[in-house]
């Protein structure tokens, strides 16, 4: 560029770009409030802002020496120039907010949150009402209440609901073609009304009780059931004081896990960011009717020199940019433009919406608790290996997971002939193989048809999840599998869903990984219910990562089948006698040679062994000689 020529003035006196171009725009800007849109050479955006002043906010790019390196190559890179007009400056902020979660600037503060969020859903579509997980449009019939974190904080409160209101879980067609009651009615988490366990009107009460709750009146419940405990003690009906004993036990756990007394909080949105190494994270607690809903980690994008307030600020524009704001949002940090973002938001939720940076008291509480969180969180992120890291990302995209599992359980089955069949499962997390974790189970024949792949799988996962909901039905001890992969097909796949759901689990992510034509490893189809079947570009690093996760499994299952083909190979015809042990048995080979020559033996032979009597002799006599 030749000496004095404004930046961005081209030397074939072709169209301007850069800061030159944004001058000669200046003119034709309007004063008022409004969003712009700088555009690169190929026609992408690559910043949005808003301003209250369109001509005054532009013209400051026009002077780039005066901003950061990072701008200065941005504005290099402007080719064009669009504006959008808003009458006042609150609409602006809320145009700058959905534009930059479409358009995802490459210059702006970007969060990457493409997931909606969950619901729990009270159907009243039925006789008998359950309460199930809800994503997406509220097109069903029922009470919808949230919206919850993940899907994991869902299951969560769902466990917990269980414990107090035993509603049925299971789906329509299993309910109407039961014929006995299920796992759930045995642990007391479910009253039997596929199986007239329980009147309409009793179970109506439970629904009625179940609504309460979730509208926050949980201590009113409790004191119901006291007296309703106190009553049936009084009128010597033990077993159902007994009843009400547990829920209220169950409600007090409930009570006592809420961490922090926010019963006067209500309807809130907690929002903490920390920011370290140039990176933010921020963490968004949920509470509704004062109960916690659990929380949801982010980490958005942007530049290592942008600090954590105007972070914060990107943050809440773009969060609340496809979602209602509750009543109240508490910050870590205040905002830059607090009183408009207030405004955004009360605009955006057709209400007063509250945005405070609470200074003590049990609100500060709430987030100080946030912001170690986001804190521990960002630490975790920073310490965890990157490559495992994206690879867990990519296998929550893959099957619509809302965060990277932290424990993915894979199953195998081997056999040879339906003979010393066995499964196993291998356990998988952010940390790599947790070789401790894994399992085998011995498969028990039963009424099994010998190789029935199918009813292998079904008998190791029923044994699996029954245990763990006997042991751990409030899934408290980090040992229930984020993703269940199963090494089989459509039919392998079909054989595990039908198992969960028996069992009453609705909420596990299951995937089947088939070997491809031929066999060959490069070309598995995965199967996940609802989707259709779908292969991986052979050079995609999640594919070699699963094929690693599903040879492990195979590896593992078929040491344990080796190992067992080679006991009973090793096990001899005297093995099976009563009482023949150790020492007997090697007194009977070293006498005889063989046990073929044992089993030929008459009585008088086999009681001239020493150490084996009268009594003994007869004994393995009778047993090679039954009919005699």
């Amino acid at each position: 560029m030749a000496e004095g020529k404004p930046d961005g003035v081209a030397d074939d006196g072709g169209p301007p770009s850069g800061s030159a171009l944004i001058a000669s725009r200046l003119g034709a800007l309007p004063t008022g409030p409004g969003v712009y849109r700088m555009i690169d050479a190929k026609d992408e955006v690559l910043y949005v802002g808003k301003a209250r002043n369109l001509r005054k906010r532009v013209a400051a790019y026009a002077r780039p020496q005066r901003h950061p390196e990072r701008i200065r190559q941005m504005v290099a890179q402007v080719h064009d120039l669009e504006i959008v007009t808003t009458h006042t400056e609150v609409e602006a902020l809320l145009l700058e907010s959905n534009l930059i979660k479409s358009l995802k600037p490459r210059y702006n503060i970007i969060l990457r949150d493409d997931k909606s969020m969950p619901f729990i859903l009270l159907r009243t579509d039925t006789p008998w009402p359950q309460l199930i997980k809800h994503r997406g449009a509220r097109g069903r019939d029922g009470e919808y209440f949230g919206p919850f974190a993940t899907v994991g904080a869902v299951n969560q409160t769902l466990n917990v609901l269980q414990k107090v209101f035993p509603l049925r879980t299971c789906a329509d067609n299993i309910f109407a073609n039961r014929t006995r009651p299920c796992l759930q009615y045995q642990i007391k988490r479910c009253t039997a009304p596929c199986v007239n366990l329980i009147s309409e009107d009793d179970y109506r009460e439970i629904v009625d009780q179940t609504r309460d709750f979730l509208h926050g009146r949980s201590r009113d419940l409790q004191q119901a059931f006291s007296e309703k405990m106190t009553a049936a003690s009084e009128a010597l009906e033990y077993e159902a004081a007994a009843i009400y004993r547990d829920r209220i036990r169950a409600l007090t756990q409930v009570q006592a896990r809420q961490d922090i007394n926010v019963e006067k909080v209500g309807e809130a949105d907690i929002i903490a960011a920390h920011q370290e190494g140039g990176q933010t994270c921020v963490q968004v607690f949920f509470y509704r009717a004062g109960q916690n809903y659990g929380n949801r980690t982010y980490f958005p994008n942007h530049a290592r020199s942008v600090p954590v307030d105007e972070v914060l600020e990107a943050f809440v524009g773009q969060f609340y940019a496809d979602k209602k704001p509750p009543a109240l949002v508490l910050t870590s940090h205040d905002l830059p433009s607090q009183p408009l973002v207030r405004e955004a938001l009360s605009v955006r939720a057709d209400r007063r919406v509250a945005v405070i940076r609470p200074q003590r008291g049990r609100r500060r509480k709430l987030v100080s608790n946030a912001l170690a969180n986001a804190a521990d969180a960002l630490s975790r992120r920073m310490s965890e290996s990157a490559a495992q890291r994206k690879l867990l990302e990519r296998v929550a995209e893959l099957f619509g997971l809302d965060t990277p599992p932290r424990r993915i359980e894979v199953y195998d089955n081997s056999h040879i002939g339906g003979t010393n069949a066995l499964g196993a499962m291998i356990v998988s997390g952010p940390g790599g193989l947790e070789k401790a974790a894994y399992r085998r189970f011995g498969i028990r024949p039963g009424d099994m048809a010998p190789g029935d792949d199918y009813a292998m799988m079904r008998q190791v996962l029923t044994r699996r999840f029954s245990r763990a909901l006997r042991e751990d039905a409030g899934r408290e001890t980090g040992n229930w599998p984020d993703l269940v992969v199963i090494d089989g097909g459509p039919g392998q796949l079909s054989a595990a869903l039908e198992v969960l759901s028996e069992l009453g689990i609705h909420d596990l992510a299951t995937v089947a990984i088939a070997k491809g034509p031929d066999r060959n490893a490069g070309r598995e189809r995965f199967h996940i219910p609802g989707r259709q079947p779908f292969s991986l570009p052979v050079n995609d690093p999640a594919l070699y990562f699963l094929q690693r996760l599903r040879d492990e499994a195979h590896r593992f299952v078929i040491g344990g089948h080796r190992q067992k083909r080679k006991k009973d190979i090793g096990r001899s015809l005297i093995d099976e006698i009563s009482g023949v042990g150790a020492a007997r048995k090697r007194a009977l080979l070293h006498h005889f040679g063989s046990a073929a020559s044992v089993s030929r033996a008459g009585l008088a032979d086999l009681e001239a062994v020493n150490g084996i009597s009268k009594a003994m002799a007869q004994r393995i006599y009778d047993h090679f000689h039954p009919n005699e």
